[in-house]
């Protein structure tokens, strides 16, 4: 289902704006240049947009307050405007268009100028993903170069498959970014959100390099695993990506993966979550009586989801971090 038909991100207001110049200068500057062909200097808007950075992604909740046409320069990143409420016809260069609604999102491509036609109902949520980030991303899966531009799909279904994982990531986005505890500025968290933001995308929206994703892949060897293993427990703090692991074994993601799992029966990233459940177990075990809270430390080693941290916690260490906090305030007296 769409989200709900309310702001998101209301804890990182960007602008409110009823000047239409002041309205492009500010998405001008979050996003890309662009203007509002149709508009004069006296038109006025109700523009309200709200921007948080997640990772080198940028998402943003927007609102016009009635209807308004928009051109965009043309794209050096990619693109995804999903619509929340009220609907707009949107278009990509000389491509025919599209139409978004809150079941139906639009992909728009590098390379391209776009134009909406957005009616007074219209609010939308922009996802704004670097190229080249996503590109090494879709490189680390395939373990190659790529030679030709990423291209996906325009239309992204919002009911379900990768749309649905995209808008539900986004929702969590929203709520813990009204978190006091600031998730989201812990590098880790980021990293993870990030992460499944671009996935979702590349495993499985439709583009010109699925047929090359879903061929077979040989498992890396014991000595990239071993490798691999050996890193990760060097550098646990670190946010290690598996593109980025699986570039200093020198292998695929896709080859890594499968020889974490036939060797180990786990993931590379799960192992790394094992392993920072122990420092977190660690530093419960070793904390000051009420000098820290669980949910602090679990988002320092990047939890984002504290009720599955929690049952996975109490199945590797018998207790729920809450009892290893007051075992410790016990001890200490």
């Amino acid at each position: 289902m769409p989200p709900a038909a309310r702001e998101l991100f209301q804890s990182y207001p960007l602008a409110s704006a009823a000047d239409i110049d002041h309205a492009r200068h500010v998405l001008s500057g979050a996003y890309l240049p662009l203007c509002f062909p149709s508009a004069s200097t006296s038109t006025a808007v109700d523009l309200r947009i709200n921007v948080v950075k997640v990772g080198r992604i940028t998402a943003g909740y927007l609102r016009f307050g009635g209807a308004i046409r928009i051109l965009t320069a043309e794209a050096t990143d990619y693109h995804i405007d999903i619509p929340v409420t009220g609907r707009a016809v949107m278009r990509a260069g000389s491509r025919g268009p599209m139409y978004g609604t809150p079941q139906t999102a639009s992909i728009f491509m590098p390379g391209y100028t776009a134009e909406l036609d957005c009616d007074a109902e219209f609010s939308q949520l922009a996802i704004m993903i670097p190229r080249a980030e996503l590109n090494l991303e879709l490189e680390g899966l395939l373990g190659r170069s790529v030679t030709k531009p990423l291209e996906f799909a325009a239309e992204l279904g919002l009911v379900e498959g990768p749309g649905r994982t995209v808008l539900e990531t986004l929702r969590f986005i929203d709520r813990v970014s009204n978190d006091t505890s600031g998730l989201l500025q812990h590098p880790l968290a980021s990293q993870r959100l990030e992460q499944v933001l671009m996935a979702s995308l590349l495993l499985t929206q439709p583009h010109n390099y699925c047929d090359a994703l879903s061929t077979h892949v040989a498992a890396a060897g014991p000595r990239p695993v071993a490798r691999a293993v050996e890193l990760l427990r060097a550098n646990v703090e670190h946010a290690w990506t598996v593109t980025e692991l699986a570039n200093e074994v020198a292998v695929s993601v896709r080859s890594l993966q499968e020889g974490f799992r036939r060797s180990m029966d786990t993931t590379p990233l799960s192992y790394l979550r094992e392993l920072r459940l122990e420092q977190i177990h660690s530093e419960l075990c070793h904390a000051e009586p009420g000098s820290v809270a669980v949910s602090e430390v679990a988002a320092r080693w990047g939890v984002t989801h504290l009720g599955r941290f929690a049952a996975n916690y109490q199945r590797r260490f018998s207790e729920k971090p809450s009892e290893t906090i007051r075992r410790t305030a016990k001890s200490a007296h």
